[in-house]
């Protein structure tokens, strides 16, 4: 068997998540291949030039990617983890792994193990229990699944700090939804209480409010902090988030908590696809470090102010 270290790798998901293990596998000399959607878009020029700058390899299908490495890591958006898998299968090396990155519900990653088990791959389960961009390839990993105790060495030999949820399928996915429901709800919430707060003139006393019953948050650092992540990234986290609802729905529990996360978080990404935070791809977007900026742009859209 060939050891991971002289693995060809293969990331389906060049954005940035992706680009974030292309650039620290390549540090270790890894060979890397990638694919996206995207490189048949607008956005190509730019994956294009990160690809040379890293000396990642750019396939030209999934299916192509599929048929040339040894190891596929599948960093997508949610809606896309099954997908994905469906279309790697036909070309899956056998006995290749397949690392499932998505914040997808447990259903959607036994959907996705059965295509790629199917055919002879190695499917594992991965839950990212943190945000990727402070951790890098580091970033706290969940793995599940029957091949899972087997990966996890060999990830660890690529610098991945992951270890094993459970041999169940779906267990470390439903790990990290209840996470979710969480994160992403006090995300969604914070937007929307302070903004209504910088509506009525009361941020102040809000916050010192809050500073007051949980002493241990900066919340004006946390605010800020949760504007610019639901602005660059709220349409991944919706899709991850109507995963979130499907899990609590199998569970059999009404999402009201995180259907509208859902909401709030599709809302605030078609204001940003709109400009209303700065043109996406420049310095300056929503790169404020005061959230009340964005808070008074979100209600002059709405006629507020």
């Amino acid at each position: 068997m060939t050891p991971s270290n002289q693995w060809h790798v293969g990331i389906v998901g060049y954005g940035e998540v992706g680009r974030i293990l292309c650039e620290d596998l390549r540090a270790q000399n890894v060979p890397v291949s990638a694919y996206d959607i995207k490189l048949d878009g607008e956005q190509a020029g730019d994956l294009r030039n990160h690809a040379a700058a890293h000396g990642v390899t750019l396939a030209a299908s999934h299916a192509e990617l599929a048929a040339r490495v040894d190891f596929i890591l599948s960093a997508v958006t949610a809606s896309q983890a099954v997908p994905v898998a469906q279309a790697c299968a036909p070309a899956i090396r056998p006995g290749a792994w397949f690392l499932d990155f998505n914040s997808a519900s447990p259903g959607a990653k036994q959907r996705a193990a059965a295509l790629i088990d199917g055919v002879g791959g190695r499917y594992v389960e991965g839950a990212v229990m943190t945000s990727v961009p402070p951790y890098r390839i580091r970033v706290p990993l969940l793995l599940g699944g029957s091949g899972a105790a087997e990966l996890a060495p060999l990830l660890a030999a690529l610098g991945f700090d992951a270890r094993v949820a459970s041999a169940e399928l779906g267990t470390a996915s439903a790990t990290k939804m209840c996470r979710s429901i969480m994160i992403k709800g006090l995300e969604a919430m914070v937007i929307e209480s302070f903004t209504t707060a910088r509506f009525y003139g009361v941020e102040d006393a809000l916050l010192a409010s809050l500073t007051e019953t949980f002493p241990g948050i900066d919340w004006e650092k946390q605010g800020a902090y949760f504007f610019q992540r639901v602005i660059e990234h709220g349409r991944r986290r919706s899709e991850e988030v109507r995963e979130v609802a499907e899990t609590v729905r199998d569970a059999g529990l009404t999402p009201w908590s995180a259907s509208g996360t859902a909401e709030r978080q599709a809302w605030m990404a078609d204001l940003a696809d709109d400009g209303l935070f700065g043109a996406r791809g420049t310095d300056d977007f929503a790169r404020s470090a005061d959230w009340r900026i964005e808070a008074d742009r979100i209600l002059e859209k709405q006629g507020a102010k």
